[in-house]
């Protein structure tokens, strides 16, 4: 039976509970679970980071064995390798989903991005797979996920 979503709160924490270990996710946070070995993903995360003045998100690499359990809680393939937006309790979205509810969620010069909504999902997704297979032809990747520094790495869960 798959991962059990608790409904009680402590100390403003979420838990989620897993098979063998029990995970805290932060309350009223937004999860983005992202490709930890892609260099764009990398550098995008950076730049969600650096842009999030409302401290709205925390982050996990698709790889990671949080990724993974919070994959299997929202019912996503664990093999995607897709960046997932999760608004604990609310809905996940998928894909260019993810683009335009950032996008929307940073505003800024960011918002025009959102922008995108106006194309029918099936398009925008098109251009998104597309984009996602040559990710790593056009940008690299990394043998293994990046360590965050100790700045940032309370944005991170683990």
């Amino acid at each position: 039976m798959g991962c059990l979503c608790l409904k009680f709160r402590l100390n403003n924490l979420k838990w989620l509970n897993g098979k063998n270990k029990i995970m805290k996710i932060p309350e009223g946070k937004h999860i983005i679970l992202f490709d930890g070995v892609c260099n764009f993903c990398n550098t995008t995360i950076n730049k969600i980071i650096e842009k999030d003045k409302q401290d709205l998100y925390v982050f996990a690499s698709l790889q990671s064995e949080i990724g993974q359990e919070i994959l299997q809680h929202i019912g996503v393939d664990k093999t995607t390798d897709s960046i997932v937006l999760y608004q604990p309790g609310v809905a996940y979205y998928l894909k260019s989903d993810v683009v335009i509810q950032v996008a929307r969620e940073l505003g800024g010069r960011y918002y025009f991005l959102s922008w995108l909504r106006i194309f029918p999902k099936f398009l925008r997704d098109i251009g998104y797979d597309y984009f996602a297979k040559n990710r790593y032809k056009w940008f690299g990747k990394k043998d293994a996920c990046i360590i965050p520094s100790p700045e940032v790495k309370a944005k991170f869960l683990s």
